[in-house]
């Protein structure tokens, strides 16, 4: 896998050779992202999500598809996100529009998460307003005693959504501010790519 990104023709290996070299020097999820998206308003929204599975089909991360991201991509199904490595001194942005994985994929994901976790998924009403941190635990404790036994399942409003790149940058610092970048542009059929002034 060639993580040099000066000389490779392929932006997802160079991707994954970056990530995996984050993950040995990270301190803290090599795998999350700024997630930005508009609203209805055209307005920006950025938060992090964590991405959890990536190719030359896509970046794919999941979440709650009534929170503001969900509403917001089901409006505009186009999203950007940026990998900072503070530890390589390394960035990584992408951009493109956004489909929702199927459910099979988001049904295999939510179950290899964690119990509290997928009970999480049914208790929080994500991004809506939240009286106190009681009322959440409450609907917690009510998950919880629900499927006290057995599989839980997915809930419906609760999936994964796949950015498909047709802009990957990446950035490396470089001396006096005068970083490397590139940016791999996809026509469809294939990948271009260009340097730019730092």
């Amino acid at each position: 896998m060639n993580a040099d990104f000066t000389t490779s023709a392929d932006p997802f290996a160079v991707f994954s050779a970056w990530l995996g070299e984050a993950a040995a020097s990270e301190p803290n999820v090599p795998s999350a992202m700024a997630l930005a998206t508009v609203d209805a308003d055209g307005l920006p929204n950025v938060r992090m999500v964590l991405l959890k599975d990536h190719g030359p089909d896509g970046f794919v991360f999941y979440t709650n598809k009534e929170s503001a991201k969900g509403g917001e991509l089901a409006v505009t199904p186009k999203a950007a996100a940026v990998f900072h490595w503070k530890s390589l001194r390394r960035q990584v942005r992408i951009r493109g529009p956004v489909e929702e994985v199927d459910a099979a994929t988001s049904d295999a994901y939510y179950a290899s998460r964690d119990r509290g976790s997928r009970i999480g998924a049914w208790a929080s009403k994500q991004s809506r307003p939240l009286e106190s941190r009681f009322a959440l635990e409450k609907a917690v404790a009510a998950v919880t005693a629900r499927h006290a036994v057995g599989d839980i399942p997915r809930p419906d409003h609760w999936g994964g959504f796949r950015i498909v790149p047709v802009e990957i940058e990446f950035w490396k610092d470089g001396a006096f501010r005068l970083h490397d970048r590139i940016v791999f542009a996809s026509n469809g059929d294939h990948w271009s790519k260009t340097r730019l002034y730092p």
